[in-house]
């Protein structure tokens, strides 16, 4: 069963809560990840109030009769915790544990604390895809119609094992998975182009078999909503579905915003004021 399907505005309204739970976990610890979270934070939103069949409770780890998704770049854990906790998975006062010892909320996600809507443990970059074409499989196989997601970062497509996956998916033809890339330009260690330069990401996933859309603002539920919806009626054809997703890091907090400095920063208590003036409380902070 599917227990939400919010409208833009209430879309809206989560994100600036779960903005607000980013930075003030990251700031809370000195630690952990923000640039990412707020840039994918419409993506998670969208996915977990919108677009999925998913239950939180009781939280199932086959996830049978569920759309599933996995987070592959796991160094963004904030936004995906805050979305967890907001969309009913565990108690939002427990996202005050960030990072903490003996906490379930590691600085990447794992499972051996029980965390729930937590299927695998991720964070070691280039695995995501192929643990979530295996769990697409294993759907189709069983005859279970429901979807399968999974979330990269863009310098995490220099990890060689994402092409094996994206080759093997396409010959298999898992046409049940729809892998969004979060296209910002940035990692840690400056501009994805100065880095490594991923050349142009649609021939190559189209090289591979694979059908792909874009977004120019995945920072925009109007533009993202339709092109994932729009993914999901292209499932079912014989062709994985890969998202480009173009974000900026840091959305939302305009001192953070497209600069990878941010990357794995957590904000000192000037700039988390700041940063809290500029997001407004709509739910509740925990």
């Amino acid at each position: 069963m599917n227990p939400f399907n919010y409208d833009t505005e209430q879309l809206l309204n989560v994100a600036h809560q779960v903005r607000r739970d980013i930075v003030r976990m990251v700031h809370a610890v000195n630690s952990g990840h923000p640039g990412g979270s707020l840039g994918c934070t419409e993506f998670l939103v969208s996915l977990y109030f919108k677009q999925m069949t998913h239950t939180p409770q009781p939280f199932n780890m086959d996830g049978v009769g569920e759309d599933l998704f996995f987070l592959s770049n796991g160094h963004i854990s904030p936004v995906f915790y805050s979305v967890l906790a907001r969309s009913g998975y565990f108690e939002v006062s427990e996202l005050a544990t960030f990072r903490k010892l003996n906490s379930r909320l590691q600085g990447h996600p794992t499972t051996h604390e029980g965390l729930p809507g937590i299927r695998v443990a991720s964070g070691s970059l280039g695995q995501g895809p192929s643990v979530a074409i295996g769990a697409a499989q294993v759907k189709k196989l069983n005859g279970d119609d429901r979807l399968v997601y999974v979330l990269t970062g863009d310098g995490e497509l220099e990890e060689g094992q994402v092409w094996e996956a994206a080759m093997y998916a396409a010959h298999h033809k898992v046409d049940n998975v729809i892998w969004t890339v979060d296209y910002n330009g940035q990692q840690i260690d400056g501009p994805v182009d100065a880095v490594m330069s991923l050349g142009n990401l649609r021939d190559k996933f189209e090289s591979f078999g694979w059908k792909v859309l874009h977004t120019d603002n995945g920072n925009d539920f109007d533009q993202l909503l339709p092109v994932l919806e729009e993914a999901k009626t292209l499932t079912g054809q014989g062709q994985p579905i890969c998202i480009l997703m173009n974000t900026q890091m840091g959305f939302g907090v305009d001192f953070m915003m497209g600069s990878h400095k941010w990357h794995g920063v957590a904000p000192n208590d000037a700039q988390l004021q700041e940063a809290l003036l500029q997001l407004k409380e709509t739910l509740n902070d925990y």
